[in-house]
């Protein structure tokens, strides 16, 4: 008996020993710096808990296999895990790598989307972003739009010019989908808060003004002018007139210049042979521009040219001899440059 309850009091003694080692290990190991360098941590899609941790330990990450389980278990995360690109700092613990892994929260990457862009140039931009996948490349436009559930079949003019985040290898669709999203709130936001009796009867027939209002100034105090122009034109049945839309019409043959037979051809887009707005937007207006559509200017003026000094400012002229002066002074201003 005696015997047994020597056997029993080491048992004990050395579990309580194990225990309390064991406790001094788990606290030491909770603490511990496992990541040396700032460096990036990829989890693949599909990676098993094996996988990562040997991935983790290939970049010399300086986890222990049994502590990472263990903790993983622990706070409930080792199933967790998920796919991305990850930006592991300098000091970074087993907890808060396993924390941070089943975030989700990998590191972002940013496209931009500027005002007046058209959408062959988001494509264009999209195309060659490494960090996004390319899904679209043989997608027309028209299925791209069926494929966000869009009534219309051109997708000119309905994407909002912003910044846009995205994970690494997230698909240029689900960029264009935020984007398009986007310009739908917006566009819902501004149309609601519009003025009454405008000439414009539709939120798409806003985006296309406000898409020509973008090209035609970046000057922020002249947009609700030029809407106003643009009002004005459209309640007596005057020509717009406006040099975007001839040049968006011309498409890829556009060199720089427009020429008086340029004027003259029957394009859907050219507004110096067409009656009213032409049929789709010819570019993405951003916020200002849209309220501008939406609130023109009052006034009197009729016509507009650039000054010519460099600022992007126009002289606006409620006839026509007013405006051929403008014109003689802005052709004056460039000779002299």
């Amino acid at each position: 008996m005696k015997i047994f309850l020597n056997i029993l009091a080491f048992l004990l003694f050395t579990l309580g020993a194990i225990a309390v080692l064991g406790w001094a290990s788990y606290k030491k190991e909770v603490s511990r710096p496992v990541v040396s360098q700032k460096q990036i941590f990829i989890v693949n899609k599909g990676d098993t808990v094996n996988n990562i941790i040997y991935n983790l330990k290939s970049q010399k990450i300086d986890i222990e296999l049994f502590w990472f389980k263990f903790m993983g278990y622990n706070h409930r995360v080792i199933q967790k895990l998920k796919a991305g690109e990850y930006e592991l700092k300098s000091g970074t613990t087993t907890p808060q790598l396993l924390l941070l892994l089943a975030s989700g929260k990998s590191r972002q990457y940013s496209i931009t989307f500027p005002e007046g862009w058209s959408f062959k140039q988001i494509r264009q931009k999209m195309a060659t972003n490494k960090h996004l996948k390319q899904t679209l490349a043989e997608v027309d436009n028209e299925t791209l739009m069926k494929r966000l559930e869009s009534n219309y079949k051109h997708p000119e003019g309905l994407f909002f010019p912003d910044t846009y985040f995205f994970s690494k290898n997230a698909s240029d669709f689900s960029v264009l989908k935020k984007s398009y999203k986007k310009m739908q709130t917006v566009l819902k936001q501004e149309w609601n808060k519009k003025e009454i009796n405008l000439q414009i009867k539709t939120p798409y027939e806003t985006l296309v003004l406000a898409s020509i209002i973008e090209k035609e100034t970046a000057v922020g105090s002249e947009r609700t002018q030029i809407s106003g122009v643009f009002s004005r034109r459209l309640k007596i049945g005057m020509l717009l007139q406006t040099d975007p839309t001839v040049i968006y019409g011309m498409g890829d043959r556009y060199d720089g210049d427009i020429r008086r037979k340029d004027l003259k051809e029957a394009t859907a887009y050219n507004t110096y042979v067409i009656k009213g707005l032409p049929p789709t937007p010819i570019a993405m207006p951003g916020k200002e521009a849209i309220y501008a559509a939406l609130h023109p200017a009052d006034g009197d003026s009729l016509y507009f040219v650039a000054r010519g000094n460099g600022d992007g400012t126009h002289i606006f002229s409620p006839n026509l001899a007013a405006h051929n002066n403008a014109v003689q002074a802005y052709l004056k201003a460039t000779r002299n440059k």
